[in-house]
């Protein structure tokens, strides 16, 4: 009998396995930061180590980050130009018998759709012919410096614990998993650059409340240290002045941020705060015996439940202390939030609430396609459990359900939009459903009168005047709202952005005689509102003693009132029929149109849908005179602006989402001189390059030609102006004589009704908006009125 054999051992390399069992499957990620000061340039690393599954030829590797965020895109063309990202490949050590791996090469793109939402931005890696070993490593650098490229431009706000997070496609087959632990970087404030005052700007004798703050260059507001500042009250019976001190508040994020109840008088009051420096800044207020209360809201604002920045407290703390709004919406993507992370807000948010103080509800975005409706904010109204993720009826609210837990399954909820009204409109009063533009843009194809009160024509995604014009002249009786669609953490008009929410968030001011819930919430209902673009402005427009938002009856002897209240000047007021223009003010020309100052002013939008920008570069060239004074307005952040190229010309690089920008010159005379406009029109780069970003198709360009003697003769160029109307969404280039007075900051009159031509026995739905020098602007809710 012969003897047993031992059994054969397997041949492999000595001490892999063990090792390999000890790395993360998935492999990990190290950062070079775990701090940066938001809108700062500098060089980043991140180390992808590859774990035990090792990664096949035509392996991929993706490093994302939330679609949100406007970090400056990346580029792999021009390793000397800015935003320039690179992968290096590191072999990692080997034990005895362990073959090195086969990569020839790492191929690198950028594509702002690379993975699913919120993640969509990615830097994808592509392993090109071989594979890669457990401890190998990929050493990814964004604003690579190592050939002389400024690096890269950090997202421009703050964000507690923003966050790369790297997948991988282990095997080449295109299906990704996510690598446990992601790069958590904090994006604080910069240094301390400008001074803003928040300040009702009509009100009653009384005590008013003032709020300070200091902030960087992009908004952002200032934590740590302190700033001596001076408060100074100039009002009808002279001026004071106050030291004060901006210090952190532990118990509100740090902000440096100051509060103060001042007692104001009848008269008109200049307030203005001042810090070695900083820019200053100022505010008016207006002190009326009989002045109606105007509430400032902003109904849409999310958080990091959904698509947001910052969780809810950090948001909700934010509305209420530092953009000092009197009324805040929560707004949860429907689809996206989970129901503890529902619950557990609405409990935040109720308390939150505080009657006299700072009035909160609950709400939900349904995001259904523009084809199913379009993107529409529930409001829950009253107090109690609001009707959500389930009706009264136990019926799905949701537009859909699809998020983390539910593991790349969508389920289809409440959709068509049809199906939303259904489940609410049992109750209209304990709601508000507000149609708006945002990426999803509201599809006017549908309307419920008793539930769709108000809609949103000004967000951080771009001004809609469009939008509330043809809502009008399809017969629906909405008032008009604006609100931030805050996705950044800065609600209450906050600072725009440098990507797709590039204008500053809109508000809502709403005329009510109390700050409660029910109070508050009927006078939404009831249209008795009017929307900014951020600022602190008042409208008003009525018929005797009927408001904006009312349905009237009127006789053709009747008139108009009308309101406005700014702090930058009015130049241009418009009443609007639904979408026809029935009267206007001039106030450039009212005041006297300069012989020697012009203005090249700019805006509209590409399109209506969600990558709505117009990118202008180019500039205007005067021949013939010289340029003396060049003063840009409208401009949002430090990547826009204007600047002398030459003698002749002056350039400038801008973008527009419905908003206005514009470049007054200044000019040793406007008689005997030639003017040439020569503007290039992009696109936003959704894919491929952004150094050479594509021309918008419809109208790539922009061209004028104009004689200064035709803008000085009244008979050539009757408004002192020309315009070059361009294909897109009230897209246009106009060049214009302006005034030398100042602007007024308060604006009031009559419109009578029989100068109108209004058609007798018809409903008209009449609304004013006006534009300041700054090209801030607002509008009125409209009065249904029937002569």
């Amino acid at each position: 009998m012969s003897e047993a054999q031992p059994p054969v051992r397997h041949i492999a390399p000595v001490g892999l396995y063990e090792r390999n069992k000890d790395r993360p499957f998935l492999g990990s990620t190290s950062c070079s930061h775990r701090r940066l000061v938001a809108g700062e340039w500098t060089e980043l690393q991140l180390v992808y180590e590859v774990g035990a599954s090792g990664l096949a030829d035509g392996a991929g590797i993706k490093l994302a980050m939330k679609f949100y965020s406007d970090w400056a895109l990346f580029q792999t063309s021009d390793p000397q130009a800015a935003n320039y990202v690179s992968a290096e490949y590191e072999a990692g050590p080997l034990v005895p018998g362990q073959s090195p791996a086969t990569i020839q090469a790492l191929k690198v793109r950028f594509d702002q759709k690379g993975h699913e939402r919120p993640y969509q931005k990615a830097i994808v890696i592509d392993v090109i012919d071989g594979y890669l070993n457990p401890g190998d490593r990929i050493v990814i650098r964004l604003g690579d410096r190592r050939r002389g490229g400024p690096g890269t431009r950090v997202q421009s706000f703050v964000e507690q614990g923003f966050r790369f997070r790297v997948f991988i496609d282990p095997l080449g087959s295109q299906k990704y998993a996510e690598v446990p632990g992601d790069c958590v970087i904090d994006i604080v404030p910069g240094a301390p650059a400008a001074l803003r005052l928040v300040a009702p700007r009509l009100t009653a004798p009384g005590p008013a409340s003032l709020l300070l703050r200091a902030e960087d260059v992009w908004g952002n507001c200032c934590t740590g240290g302190a700033i001596d500042a001076a408060l100074t009250l100039a009002g009808p019976q002279g001026e004071a002045t106050q030291q004060l001190t901006l210090s952190p508040n532990p118990g509100a994020y740090g902000w440096l941020v100051h509060r103060e109840d001042v007692a104001l008088s009848e008269g008109d009051w200049r307030i203005a705060a001042t810090a070695d420096g900083l820019v200053p800044a100022e505010a008016f207020v207006t002190v009326e015996e009989s002045a109606p209360r105007a509430y400032y809201a902003d109904l849409h604002v999310h958080s990091n439940d959904t698509v947001g920045t910052n969780d809810t407290a950090y948001n909700l703390s934010y509305g209420r202390d530092i953009a000092g709004l009197d009324v805040l919406g929560y707004t949860a993507n429907d689809f996206n939030v989970t129901e503890k992370a529902w619950s557990e807000a609405v409990g935040l948010i109720d308390r939150f609430n505080e009657a006299g103080r700072f009035v909160c509800y609950p709400g939900t975005e349904w995001c259904g396609n523009s084809a199913a409706g379009g993107d529409h904010n529930v409001v829950f109204l009253r107090d109690g459990v609001p009707q959500f993720p389930v009706d009264s009826r136990g019926q799905p609210v949701r537009s859909f359900e699809w998020n983390e837990s539910t593991r790349g399954k969508l389920r289809p909820g409440a959709w068509p939009l049809d199906e939303l009204y259904a489940a609410y409109q049992d109750d209209p009063e304990g709601h508000l459903l507000i149609p708006h533009v945002g990426g999803r843009r509201c599809n006017l194809d549908w309307h419920h009168p008793e539930l769709e009160r108000l809609i949103e024509i000004g967000s951080a995604w771009g001004q809609f005047h469009w939008v509330y014009a043809e809502a009008l002249a399809r017969g629906y009786r909405l008032g008009a709202s604006a609100s931030s669609d805050e996705h950044q953490g800065r609600c209450g008009g906050g600072a725009p952005a440098t990507a797709v929410f590039g204008a500053r968030g809109g508000l809502t001011g709403v005329l009510a005689d109390r700050l409660d819930r029910a109070t508050i919430g009927r006078a939404l209902r009831s249209r008795r509102t009017f929307a900014t673009t951020g600022e602190r402005s008042f409208a008003s427009l009525r018929l005797g003693d009927r408001w904006m938002g009312e349905v009237v009856q009127a006789s053709a002897a009747d008139a108009l009132d009308y309101r406005l209240l700014g702090d930058r000047g009015w130049e241009s007021l418009r009443l609007y029929d639904g979408e026809t223009l029935l009267w206007e003010r001039d106030l450039h020309r009212e005041l006297g149109l300069s012989e020697r100052r012009i203005r090249l002013r700019l805006g509209g939008a590409r399109i209506k849908d969600r990558y709505r920008g117009a990118y202008w570069s180019g500039g205007i060239t005067v021949t013939g005179a010289a340029v003396q004074r060049v003063e840009p307005f409208g401009f949002d952040h430090p990547e826009q602006g204007c600047w002398r190229q030459d003698a002749t010309t002056v350039a400038l690089r801008t973008v527009t989402h419905g908003d206005t920008d514009g470049v007054e010159l200044t000019l040793s005379r406007l008689a005997g001189t030639r003017i040439r406009v020569q503007l290039d029109i992009g696109t936003y780069v959704k894919v491929g390059n952004p150094l050479t970003p594509p021309p918008n198709p419809h109208a790539p360009e922009a061209v004028l030609e104009i004689d200064g003697d035709a803008l000085l003769d009244a008979a050539r160029s009757p408004a002192g102006a020309v315009t070059r109307l361009l294909p897109g969404t009230e897209l246009e280039v106009t060049v214009e004589r302006v005034t030398e007075a100042p602007l007024p900051r308060d604006l009031a009159g009559r419109i009578p009704l029989a100068g109108l031509g209004l058609a007798a026995g018809c409903e008209h739905p009449l609304f004013l908006t006006g534009r300041q020098r700054d090209q801030s602007r607002v509008w009125t809710s409209a009065l249904f009125l029937t002569v």
